[in-house]
């Protein structure tokens, strides 16, 4: 009898088994996936950068229930003080990835925000849950949201200082966008500083800034305080929009692939776990309270990741669209429209100079077939277009079609 040839075991074929399911694939190109280990993580130790915020969960989550193990690798979460430090340790190896700002990624891979560096966004980790802060001084001076702020501005005449976390990233773009959508030119009418997450509060309490946009649960400590007022909440700005991802170095997916895949099913199983309910966001908030993680109490955490807000002035209501971390699959997938919005807000700041080729720059950032595998691992859905469409609070609409259009077409701008 003749001997059948054997399938070519190439990692080629092995990924796009893995993608496509084992649905349509022969047996024994599915043992090879499944059995000669060809898709097992090049490396089993991985720290992960975060910064302390709730949005970090589903890395501390994916680590504090084991989920990573599933996936044959260790996740060791690892705090880190500012967003520039972890910018640092992820460019120079000592993180492999990072709870990081979206518009941090591509920063460092534009030279933006930093020495340049060929960079890779995994997936994105979490939708919606910033916000932006008064202080109570200017709350009661009638500036309690964007159009009270305008003409206290324009009425009292001085310098005022608001806060942002990095100057590329996602707090300072939702910031820049607020102020802009209301008159108010950020880089003209106002100064702005960089503050690390954490510190914000504190900086808040002894006068240091008239408001600032972050991560929870900053804003709501700053409510528990009694120093600070929710004017907005950035799913106001945009909603569903992309916040945090899973970042790393380009060499680094390149260098461990399978590394990569598995430690972002690991984390896309741990948000599906977050979002999966009440009982276990109430566990989330417990866990990641702790000194280890985001080092406050449980009541900062617990209440805005179920939607019910204040604003510190006496108004509650329940949010349909706070901070989600899977939300049936929605939240996840790295759309290129979404790191093109980045690109074009640091153009309309004058972040960059020229106009790039957006589309090229998502392309290579964006890890669109990593995530697909890592989905697929993980019984994920996978979204059929790679561009979505959003209307902002200013009734413009971004569909990443004309980006440079888009970026030219504001009014308010550097």
């Amino acid at each position: 009898m003749t001997e059948l040839p054997k399938p070519s075991l190439t990692r080629r074929t092995v990924w796009q088994a893995a993608a496509v399911g084992a649905v349509g694939i022969t047996p024994a190109l599915r043992a090879a996936v499944y059995a000669q280990g060809s898709d097992a993580p090049e490396k089993k130790e991985i720290r992960i950068g975060f910064i302390p915020l709730t949005d970090c969960a589903s890395v501390v989550m994916a680590s504090a229930l084991g989920i990573d193990k599933k996936y044959g690798v260790t996740i060791i979460p690892s705090k880190e003080a500012s967003w520039a430090g972890v910018r640092d340790k992820l460019v120079n190896g000592e993180l492999d990835f990072a709870h990081v700002l979206y518009g941090l990624i591509y920063g460092v891979h534009m030279g933006t925000s930093g020495p340049k560096k060929d960079m890779a966004v995994l997936m994105n980790l979490n939708n919606n849950g910033q916000a932006i802060t008064l202080s109570k001084k200017l709350a009661e001076k009638g500036a309690v949201d964007g159009a009270g702020l305008a003409k206290l501005m324009a009425t009292d005449k001085r310098e005022y200082t608001f806060a942002q976390t990095f100057p590329t990233g996602t707090h300072a773009m939702w910031l820049y966008y607020w102020m802009a959508a209301h008159g108010i030119n950020p880089m003209k009418d106002a100064k702005v500083i960089t503050v690390p997450p954490p510190q914000m509060a504190a900086n808040m309490r002894v006068g240091n800034m008239d408001g600032f946009c972050v991560g929870e649960p900053w804003n709501h400590r700053a409510i528990i305080d009694g120093i600070g007022v929710t004017a907005t909440t950035t799913q106001d700005i945009w909603k569903d929009h992309p916040e945090k991802v899973l970042g790393a170095t380009a060499e680094f997916t390149k260098k461990y692939p399978n590394t990569a895949r598995a430690v972002t099913a690991a984390i896309l199983e741990a948000g599906k776990w977050i979002d999966a309910s009440l009982a276990n966001k109430q566990k989330m908030a417990e866990t990641i309270a702790d000194k280890s993680y985001v080092n406050t109490s449980v009541d900062a955490i617990n209440q805005r990741i179920l939607g019910r807000y204040q604003n510190g002035m006496g108004k509650t209501w329940d949010d349909p669209n706070y901070m989600k971390f899977y939300n049936d699959g929605a939240v996840n997938f790295p759309y290129l429209s979404d790191g093109m919005w980045f690109i074009t807000q640091h153009k309309r700041w004058g972040l960059i100079k020229e106009h790039p080729d957006y589309l090229a720059i998502a392309r290579q950032v964006n890890q669109i077939d990593i995530y697909k595998q890592a989905a697929t691992a993980a019984k994920v859905s996978i979204p059929k277009d790679v561009m979505r469409s959003s209307k902002m609070t200013d009734g413009v609409v971004w569909d990443g079609k004309d980006p440079k259009k888009y970026a030219d077409g504001f009014t308010v701008r550097a």
